[in-house]
């Protein structure tokens, strides 16, 4: 099936509070322990970067995981960030997670490098998908922690008309329509893997996850 994209920023207030409400705690809780399995070797404390942080569910979550790390969040939805200011206030976590308005690939993080460069599903959002991984570059340490996590297109619109029913059949209509389009917006494994050869990351791992879901992971070794 042809990639559809869809519009790289989600900036309503309805769609970000809709967003920012649903329940993640599935498919968040294993983003969290794909990425602990996928890099075993991080170290006991550090500052890590999430890319597209959005509501910032899942830089809480890690900061939860990892309780000696602090996390920067970028995201050039100011409504996104609205409501992740909001749950990083309420859990408590002001003082390790901070989030910053960047519409990639303009805008700046808060450090200038950092050992872990983390993502959940913002490649499918991006019409361009090198800002992804010249983000990668422009970030991350020598040696620095690689993990992205997105969705993968499946074969047909049928396949994930039945993916939106099994996995978001109790969420609002409005997420039912993003989880549809953002599906029909991802791109397939083996785009990503031209996307990385391209990129000079084809180091990095690829590997598929769950009948929607891929991971790349591995330790940056520059360009």
């Amino acid at each position: 099936m042809k990639r559809t994209p869809e519009p790289d920023l989600m900036n309503g207030l309805e769609q970000a509070y809709a967003y920012a409400r649903a329940d993640f705690e599935e498919p968040h809780n294993y983003c969290i322990e794909l990425l602990r399995q996928s890099l075993p070797n991080l170290p006991q404390t550090g500052t890590a970067l999430d890319l597209g942080c959005g509501p910032a569910d899942i830089a809480i979550r890690f900061a939860r995981a990892f309780s000696d790390w602090s996390v920067d969040g970028l995201d050039g939805s100011p409504a996104m960030l609205h409501y992740g200011r909001e749950a990083v206030q309420k859990a408590g976590l002001d003082g390790r997670v901070t989030l910053s308005e960047a519409y990639l690939p303009a805008g700046n993080a808060p450090r200038d490098r950092y050992g872990l460069i983390f993502s959940n599903s913002l490649l499918h959002h991006l019409a361009d998908p090198k800002i992804l991984w010249q983000s990668i570059h422009r970030w991350a340490k020598p040696d620095a922690a690689i993990f992205i996590m997105d969705l993968m297109r499946p074969d047909n619109a049928e396949v994930a008309a039945r993916l939106v029913d099994r996995y978001a059949a109790n969420e609002l209509e409005v997420l039912r329509q993003d989880f549809y389009n953002s599906l029909l917006a991802a791109y397939s494994i083996d785009e990503v893997l031209v996307q990385l050869q391209q990129a000079q990351l084809e180091y990095l791992a690829v590997k598929l996850v769950s009948d929607r879901h891929f991971i790349v992971s591995g330790n940056y070794a520059g360009w």
